[in-house]
């Protein structure tokens, strides 16, 4: 053995820390190749069982993992407490479309096999995009989100709306890929350093704050990430990518894809770009202003649930971005605590739209709730729960995480932010309550 290859090590990589990820990657294998089998029975029926049970070993993982910390992979991935609660909230949604799915028309034309497996290794991507410690490993998480994504869209192959819907997400998001590829890019140019901890060190040792290439690779980074999570003006393609892509893909993109993009959003501007706050957090700021106004006000006269709950999640991404700009740990919790509330609505809504659409030739249409009291009681609750939930009436669980965030938002010294939420909550009433 010569010196130099005596002088290599493997890298240190703890198994445990990554069971998470690894029960998500080893299920989209297993559902796959189980796909393949030729009983119609084991395609429709075992392979989704099957995604539900690689969904629950995640969860199960998770437990596991709860009080441990640690840096995975040579400091490409962190396991936290954000990390771990990324995971969990995935995988709650995973499970819950998984069902939504199971008889869906999409899962057919699309192949049983594929369809999870696609959905197991999207969310196996935001577990990497929100357990991400490294540009780089950021980028392979957001691609490893996203890719998938675009195939779920069109998966209603005969659909004209449906392949629309993938098209345009593809288009709209390699953009904002790009445009996020460029800003970290642009970032390593001037600082040299790509894992967070670094490159906040760095930023401090040199006096990069204020840095042209600096501030030009943060402001693409803004714009990259503003698209991923739906937020205004960035947010052109959420309402027809919502309204024509099959409703349970829907439900896991309206929900899953937000919990990844603020983890990722907390982790690196809390910490890599955290020297940078002053210049950064007026933009910040700016984006959640105009999304929770353009979003409240866009969902306002739509007859379609789908579009309707798309400009709703413009607003909602508006709400939770409040909680990241204070930059406090009050925020932080409230933040994470939103995004659990908003999970349990926005899927039961979902699901209560998947019914109707396969129970009535109304669709997603308003008028498909019409009578929905008399014919499905329990549906009829949940919708309504929701609607109030998402809207923050009293005594809702979405009123005491708004209530969070305006409490972070007046701590942080942002009170104003606040009454911009109390004022998005008093609009959204207006197409939450007619349903």
């Amino acid at each position: 053995m010569t010196p130099l290859l005596a002088a290599v090590q493997a890298p240190d990589i703890d198994w445990a820390g990554l069971s998470p990820l690894l029960a998500l990657l080893g299920g989209a294998i297993v559902v796959l190749f189980a796909g393949l089998l030729g009983p119609r029975f084991i395609r429709a029926h075992v392979v989704p069982a099957l995604s539900v049970v690689a969904f629950g070993a995640t969860i199960g993982c998770v437990m596991w993992q709860w009080d441990e910390q640690a840096s995975l992979i040579e400091g490409a991935l962190r396991l936290d407490k954000l990390t771990l609660i990324t995971a969990l909230v995935v995988a709650i949604t995973g499970i819950a479309t998984t069902f939504l799915a199971w008889r869906d028309d999409a899962t057919r034309e699309v192949a049983h096999g594929e369809f999870f497996a696609l959905l197991l290794t999207s969310s196996a991507g935001m577990v990497v995009l929100g357990a991400a410690d490294n540009l780089v490993s950021a980028f392979v998480g957001l691609e490893l989100l996203s890719l998938p994504l675009y195939i779920l869209c069109a998966a209603l192959l005969r659909s004209e709306r449906s392949l629309e819907s993938g098209l345009k997400y593809l288009i709209i998001g390699s953009v904002g890929s790009a445009t996020l590829l460029y800003g970290f890019a642009l970032l390593y140019g001037a600082t040299g350093k790509t894992d967070y901890g670094n490159l906040a060190a760095q930023l401090i040792r040199e006096g990069l704050a204020g840095d042209v290439l600096v501030l030009t690779g943060i402001g693409m980074t803004i714009v990259g990430l503003a698209f991923k999570a739906s937020m205004a003006p960035f947010h052109q393609w959420t309402p027809d990518v919502y309204e024509g892509a099959p409703t349970p893909v829907t439900a896991f993109m309206s929900v899953a894809t937000k919990i990844a993009a603020f983890a990722v959003i907390i982790r690196l501007f809390d910490t890599a770009l955290l020297p940078a706050v002053d210049d950064w957090r007026p933009v910040w700021i700016a984006i959640a202003v105009v999304s929770i106004l353009i979003g409240n006000v866009g969902a306002l006269g739509q007859s379609s649930l789908k579009r309707m709950l798309a400009f709703s999640s413009v607003a909602q991404a508006g709400y939770i971005l409040v909680g990241v700009v204070v930059v406090t740990e009050l925020g932080i919790q409230a933040v994470l605590f939103y995004l659990v509330v908003y999970l349990l609505a926005n899927m039961a809504a979902f699901a209560v739209i998947t019914l109707r659409e396969r129970e009535t030739a109304d669709g997603d249409d308003l008028s498909a709730m019409r009578g929905l009291a008399a014919q499905r009681p329990i549906a009829a609750v949940a919708m309504t729960l929701a609607m109030l939930s998402l809207a923050g009436i009293p005594a809702t669980a979405g009123f005491i995480g708004k209530f969070r965030l305006i409490e972070a938002a007046a701590d942080g010294g942002y009170t104003w932010l606040g009454i911009v939420i109390v004022i998005g909550s008093m609009i959204s009433l207006a197409y939450y309550l007619p349903v």
